[in-house]
């Protein structure tokens, strides 16, 4: 007897789950299709030719590759000095790329007046070299 009711729970258990599985498919299905419906909606309203920013996303340019705090193939880095540390800076000067622990006041005369004003900084191989020969 006990056997039979274990089989039996069993039995519904399995059943219940196969209730729920059946019921999660047909829901994402179902909002699998509203969303076709509702991207192909968009695709007629646009005007053919322009490229919309999920086919610019899909598609990036291969001269542009991301890189870490979005530093893009072609920018550069500027060092700058801040409360007495060095740091990089993107190309637009106002986006912090790395912060150092290299003090400004250790730094030669020469690249404390460069860094002063901005030092630029070609490439990541340049930046890195010169973080790690001015880093401690």
């Amino acid at each position: 007897m006990r056997n039979k009711i274990g089989i039996g729970f069993f039995a519904v258990m399995i059943v219940a789950l196969m209730l729920v599985t059946g019921a999660y498919q047909l829901s994402y299905q179902r909002a699998k299709e509203q969303m076709e419906v509702k991207l192909q909606a968009a695709e007629d309203t646009q005007p053919r030719g322009s490229l919309t920013e999920d086919a610019t996303a899909a598609n990036p340019d291969p001269a542009t590759i991301e890189a870490d705090g979005q530093a893009l193939k072609e920018d550069c880095y500027y060092l700058m000095e801040v409360n007495g540390y060095v740091v990089v800076y993107l190309s637009d000067k106002k986006t912090p790329y790395e912060y150092t622990d290299i003090l400004y006041d250790d730094l030669p005369a020469e690249l404390r007046d460069e860094i002063r004003n901005g030092k630029y900084v070609e490439d990541a191989k340049t930046l890195y070299g010169f973080l790690e020969n001015y880093s401690s």
